[in-house]
C-alpha cells in the first residue's frame, strides 16, 4: 500500500477550529505527531496550551472523523493532552515559588458574589485538568474555608515554623486567614496590616507546582487591593459583577484599577445574570439585562460568562460543596467550565515566562 501524503492528513486535520482561540491546530502550534503508516494507520498527538479535558473529547471524535475520510486511511488514533506555561507579568516581581500563574478575582464591590466565582471557577479549573490553588485574601470576610467544606477549627500544617502546609479540598490546594484565626476573632487591622498579612498567606505557603493561583481578592478598589495589585505578580484579572448599574459602575472601577497597575483584565464575569424560580423554573433578569456585555464592549474586554441566580448555587456552597464538584453535569457547573477554559486559553495567548517553573503535562484523552 502507497504511503498517505502528508497534505492530505494535514488537510484534514485543519478542519477542526479551536472553539476558544478560533484558530486551527497547527496555527495553535498544538501537533506534536502527526504520522501514518504502510498499512494506513494514522496517529495524530495534540497538545492544547490551555486546561481542556471538557472538550478533549469532541475533538478526538471531530479530527478522528476527518481523517478517517482521508483516502488509504485504515485507523485512525488520537492522543489529546495539555501543556500550561507560566506566564510573563508585566512588573518586575518575582515569581511565587511553585506558582506558574495567577488570576485574581475581584469585584469593585462586595455582594456580587466574588467568592463563590473564584471558589466555582478554581474547581473549574481543576476540573478542566489543571493543577490549582486557592488563597482567600478577602481578610475581613474570609469565607473560603467554608465554601470548601474545611471543617472549622482545622489549622494547616507548619513547616519550619515559618511555613503554612496548604489545606486540601476538593482536589485543590488552598490557604485562608481564615485557617488560622477564629471566626469570633474579627480583623480591626489598618490597611498596610492586611495587606502584610495577604502577601505573608502568599509568599509562605508551599504550593506544590499549580498552573494557576486563584486568589479571592478584598471587594472595591482602595489602599489593600491596589497595594496587593502592585505587589503580587498576578498573570490576569477577572472582574466579577452583576446586571445593576450601580454594580457595573463598580466593576468598571475595578478594571481602571487593574489597568493602572499594569494588569491585564482578562475579562467579566456577569453573576446573577437571571433569577431562575425553584419552583417552575421561569427566568427573570432580577437585576436588569446585558449589564456584562456592554462593560466588556466598553473596555474591549470579554464577556466570560453568565452566571444565574439560583437557589441551589448558594445551598451548594454554603454547605460545603460548589456546584462544580456537587453537581458536575447541571448547567450552572456546565458554564463553570466554559469560563475556565476560557479564562485559560486568554492566558495562554500570553508571551509566556521561560524562566517560570518547568511546565506540566496532563494527559486528557487517548
Amino acid at each position: 500500500m502507497t504511503q498517505i501524503p502528508q497534505p492530505a492528513l494535514e488537510a484534514a486535520v485543519r478542519e477542526y477550529r479551536d472553539p476558544y482561540l478560533n484558530k486551527d491546530l497547527f496555527e495553535l502550534g498544538a501537533v506534536r505527531r502527526l504520522a501514518s503508516d504502510a498499512d494506513g494507520r494514522v496517529s495524530l498527538a495534540v497538545e492544547l496550551p490551555y486546561p481542556s479535558a471538557g472538550i478533549a473529547g469532541a475533538l478526538r471524535q471531530i479530527v478522528s472523523n476527518a481523517l478517517e475520510n482521508v483516502d488509504g486511511v485504515t485507523d485512525v488514533n488520537v492522543d489529546v493532552s495539555q501543556r500550561i506555561h507560566a506566564c510573563k507579568v508585566v512588573k518586575d516581581l518575582p515569581a511565587v515559588p511553585g506558582v506558574k500563574n495567577i488570576i485574581a478575582v475581584a469585584s469593585g464591590k462586595g455582594g456580587v458574589g466574588k467568592s463563590t466565582t473564584a471558589v466555582n471557577l478554581a474547581l473549574a479549573l481543576k476540573a478542566e485538568g489543571a493543577r490549582v490553588g486557592l488563597l482567600d485574601a478577602d481578610i475581613y470576610g474570609p469565607s473560603i474555608g467554608m465554601m470548601l467544606g474545611v471543617p472549622e477549627g482545622k489549622r494547616p500544617d507548619t513547616r519550619e515554623n515559618k511555613y503554612f502546609v496548604p489545606m486540601e479540598a476538593h482536589g485543590l490546594q488552598a490557604n485562608s486567614m481564615a485557617f488560622v484565626t477564629t471566626d469570633k476573632t474579627p480583623m480591626v487591622w489598618r490597611g498596610p496590616m492586611v495587606s502584610g498579612a495577604v502577601l505573608q498567606l502568599l509568599q509562605q505557603t508551599l504550593w506544590d507546582e499549580l498552573d494557576y493561583l486563584v486568589i479571592d481578592m478584598p471587594p472595591g478598589t482602595g489602599d489593600i487591593q491596589l497595594t496587593l495589585a502592585q505587589k503580587v505578580p498576578v498573570t490576569g484579572a477577572v472582574i466579577v459583577t452583576t446586571p445593576q448599574d450601580i454594580a457595573l459602575l463598580d466593576g468598571k472601577k475595578g478594571i481602571e484599577m487593574f489597568r493602572k497597575v499594569d494588569i491585564p483584565v482578562l475579562g467579566v464575569i456577569e453573576n446573577m445574570s437571571v433569577h431562575i424560580c425553584s419552583n417552575c423554573g421561569h427566568e427573570e433578569p432580577l437585576f436588569g439585562h446585558g449589564g456584562g456585555e456592554r462593560i466588556a464592549a466598553e473596555y474591549q474586554t470579554t464577556l466570560l460568562g453568565q452566571l444565574p441566580l439560583h437557589m441551589t448555587i448558594r445551598e451548594q456552597t454554603d454547605s460545603g460543596r460548589p456546584s462544580v464538584v456537587a453537581e458536575p453535569d447541571s448547567e450552572v457547573a456546565r458554564r463553570y467550565r466554559d469560563i475556565a477554559r476560557r479564562v485559560g486559553a486568554e492566558l495562554s495567548t500570553r508571551e509566556r515566562n521561560l524562566g517560570g517553573t518547568i511546565s506540566s503535562v496532563s494527559v486528557t484523552a487517548h
